[in-house]
């Protein structure tokens, strides 16, 4: 359901930078900030990284499944309002620094998963929660998530979130595409294309929505294309349901996708 076209670079960095520097966050913090609430409702900072390592437990035994050619198909029934919480509440015992050596180890795990890959190894198909996917795309799934999730952590604490270029960039390109994956994942067959135009850093990310969804940095897009502009930043939080979507003309605004269906506990 979801293609990357287009140069890319390669994401296993990208991705691992981020996880270990959370992990260096979470080594400064004491028991009290822990239990501090985080930006996701009913979870603390502990909760969220229990979230993290059940998910880096799941990318790693995708990524190698994927990878014998034997993609896996766990999320065909994956309820991501009621999964995740009572995943977390399985690890209700675990005490701060047991979870962070756990995290830590996860992200070792992850980093086994990817190693030696070539350019023919990240099309590989893999599964994430809008299908079988290229690797590229999975890890880029995986980065947005934990990226993501880190902001819930060190916003609340009062900490300055890091935004690095690469990481930014590679967010927004994967969180403009996943609200219209999801709707292609279940049958929309509606098409356009989707310009994001971001500042701070300058990119561009063009989205095309139809049965299927490719999402490239830069390109070429059609005359009738929608367009967002704003901060990068701010696109990717607002994409990701962490401030409101951004504004759109009623009839274009479908184009966002379907990320909030996809968590409407309603």
């Amino acid at each position: 359901m979801l293609r990357l076209t287009g140069e890319h670079p390669d994401p296993a960095e990208v991705l691992l930078r981020q996880r270990r520097r959370l992990a260096d966050v979470l080594a400064g913090l004491d028991e009290a900030q822990w239990s501090t609430p985080s930006r996701c409702e009913a979870w603390d900072v502990r909760g969220v990284i229990a979230h993290l390592v059940d998910v880096d437990r799941f990318w790693t035994f995708s990524i190698g499944a994927g990878r014998a050619g034997e993609p896996t198909r766990f999320l065909a029934t994956f309820d991501p309002v009621v999964t995740p919480p009572q995943l977390v509440d399985a690890m209700a015992d675990v005490d701060p620094a047991a979870m962070l050596e756990t995290f830590r180890s996860g992200i070792d795990g992850v980093a086994a998963a990817l190693a030696d890959l070539d350019d023919l190894g990240w099309d590989t198909p893999a599964e994430a929660p809008p299908g079988h996917i290229p690797l590229r795309a999975l890890v880029l799934h995986a980065l947005w998530d934990g990226w993501i999730h880190e902001r819930d952590i060190v916003v609340p604490l009062g900490l300055t979130p890091v935004e690095e270029p690469d990481e930014v960039t590679a967010c927004l390109l994967y969180a403009a595409a996943l609200g219209p994956a999801f709707a292609a994942c279940a049958g929309s067959d509606r098409e356009a294309t989707l310009v994001v135009e971001a500042t701070d850093p300058a990119t561009c990310v063009v989205v095309g929505i139809g049965p299927d969804v490719t999402a490239s940095l830069g390109g070429a897009a059609p005359a009738d294309a929608v367009v967002v502009r704003g901060d990068a930043v701010d696109l990717v939080e607002r994409l990701s349901l962490r401030a409101p979507l951004p504004s759109l003309p009623a009839e274009d605004r479908w184009v966002l996708g379907d990320l909030a269906t996809a968590f409407d506990q309603a």
